[in-house]
């Protein structure tokens, strides 16, 4: 069985490959590098090319051989998308266009000084998004709440190359003091961005249906959420051409302190996202636990 292993695809070496190409060469000749990088994947990235292909295969329905060149594109995708955290912070923000949908729900959590919780999930490219929000007049700090400790350190060498990130990040530990972050940063009207379909072995779990099949979530975002008396959003930035993005804010409708009611509402906004977005699902690994 292939569980994710508490880090994500993307890494520091990575990040520094592509900022060198970036720094020598530009976005361009950075982007025509992952038709190879995308192709090397594909083939020796087993696990991440299972998962991808079941995804397609048996969550969508696409035939074997449209399964296998969405495989590619999400890689190739997915590979800009970190390009683009490095170029849009070091002076390359004026060669990207921005759109939002939605943004009122923002502004409303911030106008009524309650702090809020925002949801999202590992498609598109969320971490940009704070290079765009003060066009709409958002001035906040943002709070990522995350279990990968690699995040962290991809965040300290970005901010060594680029400008610096306003983004803070509050990692999960087993001790649980990052409740008391969580909490203080509310107090102090701040939004908190959970990312509800990714948990830890041995962590607690919801079940809901996802994409026809049933999956399991990590339980606290949508405990905390439908418990504090805060407004619950879900937010993506998604990747619309080489160089535009598309922001959407979405209101989370939910009994009160009804966590499954709102898991399962997430769920359902998470296959709208997808039906738009399709190639743009970055969990590589055995997330419906289906895998033989």
């Amino acid at each position: 069985m292939t569980k994710w292993e508490g880090k994500s695809r993307g890494t520091v070496f990575g990040y520094k490959l592509f900022v060198f190409i970036l720094q020598k060469f530009g976005v361009r000749t950075a982007y025509f590098f992952l038709y190879f990088v995308a192709f090397y994947f594909l083939l020796f990235s087993v696990k991440g090319t299972k998962s991808s292909y079941y995804y397609y295969r048996k969550r969508l329905k696409y035939s074997k051989l449209k399964s296998i060149f969405n495989v590619y594109k999400t890689n190739f995708v997915f590979g800009q998308t970190i390009i683009d955290k490095v170029a849009i912070p070091s002076g390359l923000k004026s060669k990207f266009t921005y759109e939002f949908d939605g943004e009122y729900i923002l502004k409303d959590m911030l106008k009524d000084k309650k702090g809020g919780i925002l949801i999202s999930a590992h498609v598109g490219n969320f971490e940009i998004a704070e290079h765009f929000l003060n066009e709409i007049d958002v001035d906040s700090q943002f709070n990522l709440v995350t279990t990968d400790q690699e995040h962290r350190a991809i965040k300290e060498f970005l901010d060594k190359v680029a400008s610096k990130s306003s983004l803070k990040f509050i990692i999960v530990k087993q001790d649980m003091s990052h409740i008391f972050e969580i909490h203080r940063a509310l107090d102090n009207n701040e939004l908190i961005v959970f990312t509800g379909d990714r948990f830890f072995e041995g962590t607690k779990t919801l079940k809901a249906v996802l994409l026809g099949k049933e999956a399991e979530f990590p339980a606290g975002p949508f405990l905390l959420g439908s418990r504090l008396k805060v407004p619950v959003a879900y937010v993506y930035v998604m990747k619309e051409t080489a160089k535009h993005y598309h922001s959407y804010t979405r209101k989370a409708t939910f009994k009160n302190r009804n966590a499954q009611d709102l898991l399962e509402n997430y769920t359902k906004n998470i296959e709208w996202i997808l039906s738009k977005y399709p190639t743009q699902w970055f969990n590589f690994f055995d997330f419906w636990n289906d895998m033989k």
